[in-house]
């Protein structure tokens, strides 16, 4: 007896059980296919046919016996043998099934798996991430030809780039080597192709001549035929068509199935993803090479010449006693440029820093011009900041012998640190940088511009002429690195603060300065010195520490100007010209909270530098009594008003009695006054709204005029007195008011004074704003 498994043969008797679930035992019957026999040669006598079932029922093959051995017709016994064997072959039969599958599976996802790190591991040119791509897809679904069509960015329906694959692209000599894809050596099919990229839909078509998007005139004077096609989008990671894949002619004349399909729609997310990387990889490259490029450019012309470079060197250096540069009072107000250059040049030879790390004295004095060079002109944190900043540096490492703590390499970064600590700064804060979201808070999200800083100043260390390390072992550069870097970084408050408590808790009035000697705390003691150095302007004499505040403020309020009309918010109070006045109190704020504790700690380190503390604690006495002062005018001011507004009578009432009585008044368009170069008030008797302007009569000239002095000096404490063309009028007050107010949003800088018999009051403004301020304007801006 013969006996044989069908699964897919539907003629005849077996296609008749498949889909009637029925028997045939007798051969006699019209539905036995004779045509079998005639093939093969074999006489089919009598034939037993039945369904083969899975557990659920369903007909998963048919199976068949032919002839019976002594030529007998199968029994009813044979039938109920037969049927309990195929119960255990339709469950081998689905368990071989299932296993085929999940064999299929575990395939397809190690080629996923692979592609997946593929993309993410080799991302060096697009023709490489292509070339894997297809290369993984014709192994997978076993094809003759693949092809990865990118879309133009500009025209959606055509396309940029094309690569092509075939299956015995590999079996050259050169197949081994190959990296990258052919591209465009066959025709595009451009109305299948197109219409995915176009459209997005996937087209899977079993016959490619019955489909009208199909052009048959690619097949023409070529030895090939395209029969199925497979075409889907590849897309990115926000779903926009990126490029096109299409499967050519599947194996032994099959079709693309639906699981086919499903593995292309997968395997084309991976591709998506490549592809995408890929471009930005290569974006990302030239934007490198761009910037570069740009770097090489900005290093040459941010570099001093050679030429200034050689002037400096012809110049004479004094003494370190000739500029004071060891008196914690230094004061570098009577130096030129030329001087603080000079004076940078003692510090490194009084420090033997030239001598010790060999740098060349004429590329030391290029990298100090190109250094002072690349400081902005702005108000207070430019070259002259850093060169009082490393003053203090070099006076505290000499009085104190702290440089035998540090050592030569940490003394030559931290004087490195200090004239660099705020190359390129702006005038403005980090917190600005990040409220204006500028690309340099994009590039730093912590110590905004102290990483700028740094970053500057590494860019003048590397630049031809500038390398003043350039002579030292490759691991003293890493280490005058790494400490400089740390302690630029150091400067940024919010880092003070999170080091201070460290700090604080290492200093005792016994402690040895030999326990500062390990890694840790002589990194924390770095880290506060350029904090005290930083700071060091509020431990000078009264005259240079106001002098210095005034820039500091003039700074603070130039952001906050920026902060007002830039950003439409409004500054804090050390920002705000509107709390100016305020600026003494917030003064003595700052001296308790940031600098009388760390100040303290130095004097306990050293009494040499007990003199820093004594004079943090003199400028503070000099803050409280100006805070002082500025509340009893405001308050006396208040008082002296008030009562001026409950006595005084109407215009209109005493107008012969006070002929000389006169209010503040704006001048008419086209009058002279409002085409004056110098912008006044014009003085003229008013007899209206007597109650919101500053009315002066000679009756009341003594207190008015105390209270105009008291009120200017107590707001701003602005002397002119000996200032032209102030000093010449003997009419006007020894005092006045100086800075910015707003005027109905327009910013007008503005200066106020009184006559000395008080009779008059005027307003001077530039030329800023166009026109004059009213009455109620100018006393809401006063007052």
């Amino acid at each position: 007896m013969d006996a044989y498994f069908i699964a897919s043969q539907h003629k005849g008797i077996a296609a008749r059980v498949v889909f009637c679930f029925v028997k045939f035992i007798t051969l006699d019957d019209e539905r036995f296919n004779r045509e079998i026999d005639v093939q093969t040669g074999y006489r089919t006598k009598a034939l037993l046919c039945m369904p083969i079932k899975d557990a659920s029922g369903d007909v998963v093959g048919v199976a068949q016996v032919i002839n019976k051995q002594g030529d007998q017709c199968f029994s009813t016994a044979d039938e109920k043998i037969f049927s309990s064997y195929l119960q255990f072959c339709g469950i081998g039969l689905r368990n071989a099934q299932l296993y085929e599958k999940s064999q299929l599976e575990v395939k397809r996802n190690q080629v996923l798996l692979d592609l997946a790190r593929m993309i993410f591991e080799e991302q060096s040119t697009i023709e490489h991430m292509v070339f894997r791509i297809l290369t993984h897809m014709q192994s997978l679904i076993q094809c003759q030809r693949v092809q990865i069509l990118l879309v133009h960015e500009a025209s959606k329906g055509s396309f940029s780039r094309v690569f092509d694959f075939e299956a015995n692209d590999l079996s050259g000599d050169d197949g081994d080597a190959r990296t990258s894809p052919f591209e465009s050596r066959f025709p595009i099919n451009v109305g299948i192709t197109g219409y995915v990229a176009t459209t997005g839909e996937t087209v899977n078509i079993c016959n490619a001549y019955e489909d009208d998007r199909f052009d048959p005139s690619v097949d023409e004077g070529l030895n090939f035929r395209h029969k199925t096609i497979l075409c889907m989008a590849i897309k990115n990671s926000l779903s926009q068509i990126i490029g096109v894949i299409q499967l050519i002619n599947k194996f032994d004349d099959l079709t693309f199935t639906k699981n086919d399909e499903n593995f292309v729609e997968a395997f084309a997310i991976f591709c998506g993803m490549g592809i995408h990387n890929t471009h930005m990889y290569e974006k990302a490259i030239i934007a490198m090479a761009k910037q570069s490029v740009t770097l090489e450019v900005l290093s040459y012309h941010a570099s001093a010449t050679i030429d200034d470079a050689y002037r400096l060197r012809q110049l004479k250096v004094p003494s370190s006693a000739f500029f004071k540069l060891h008196d914690f009072k230094f004061d570098d107000l009577t130096l030129d440029d030329d001087h603080t250059l000079k004076a940078c040049i003692r510090m490194f030879l009084d420090l033997d820093l030239v001598e010790r790390f060999h740098i060349e004295y004429e590329v030391l004095c290029r990298w100090l011009l190109s250094v002072k060079k690349n400081y902005r002109n702005v108000t207070y944190h430019n070259w002259r900041h850093a060169f009082n900043v490393t003053q203090m540096m070099f006076a505290i490492l000499t009085s104190t012998q702290w440089w035998k703590i540090f050592g030569e390499i940490e003394c030559l970064a931290l004087i490195i640190a200090c004239l660099c600590h705020d190359l390129d700064h702006r005038g403005t804060n980090n917190s600005f940088q990040i409220k204006a979201s500028s690309p340099l808070a994009q590039l730093y999200s912590t110590s905004t511009m102290e990483h700028h800083h740094f970053d500057q100043c590494l860019m003048i260390i590397n630049s031809p002429g500038n390398q003043i390390l350039s002579n030292m072992s490759s691991e003293d550069y890493s280490r005058v690195i790494r400490v400089l870097e740390d302690a630029i970084l150091s400067t940024d408050l919010a880092v003070y603060f999170r080091k201070r408590g460290a700090f604080l808790n290492l200093v005792e009035p016994t402690i040895e300065m030999s326990s500062w000697q390990a890694e840790e705390p002589r990194s924390l003691l770095r880290a506060m010195s350029m904090t005290v150095c930083d700071l060091s302007a509020i431990t000078k004499p009264w005259e240079i520490e106001k002098r210095v505040a005034d820039l500091v403020s003039s700074e603070f309020f130039e952001q906050g100007d920026m902060e007002r009309q830039e950003l439409n918010i409004t500054p804090i109070d050390i920002m705000n010209r509107e709390k100016e006045d305020q600026l003494p109190l917030m003064q003595v704020g700052f001296i308790d909270s940031i600098c009388i504790p760390i100040y303290e700690a130095f004097a306990t380190l050293s009494d040499k530098l007990t003199p820093l503390i004594d004079g943090v604690l003199e400028n503070k006495q000099h803050w409280i009594e100006m805070a002082q002062s500025a509340k009893d005018a405001y308050a006396n001011n208040n008082n002296t008003s008030e009562n001026n507004n409950n006595n005084k009578s109407p215009c209109t009432d005493h107008k012969e009695d006070h002929s000389e009585n006169e209010c503040i008044r704006s001048p008419q368009p086209g009058s002279p006054a409002s085409n004056g170069t110098t912008r006044k008030l014009s003085l003229e008797p008013d007899c209206t709204d007597s109650g919101h302007h500053h009315s002066i009569g000679s009756q009341e000239s003594a207190t008015n005029s105390c209270n105009i002095k008291e009120k200017i000096v107590g707001r701003l404490g602005v002397d002119l007195a000996s200032s032209p063309p102030y000093a010449d009028k003997p009419s006007f007050l020894v005092v006045g008011q100086k800075g910015n107010g707003w005027v109905n949003g327009d910013k007008v800088r503005l200066i106020r004074l009184s006559s000395s018999d008080g009779k008059t009051s005027e307003l001077l403004l530039d030329e800023q704003l166009q026109r004059h301020p009213t009455v109620d304007e100018v006393d809401t801006l006063l007052d």
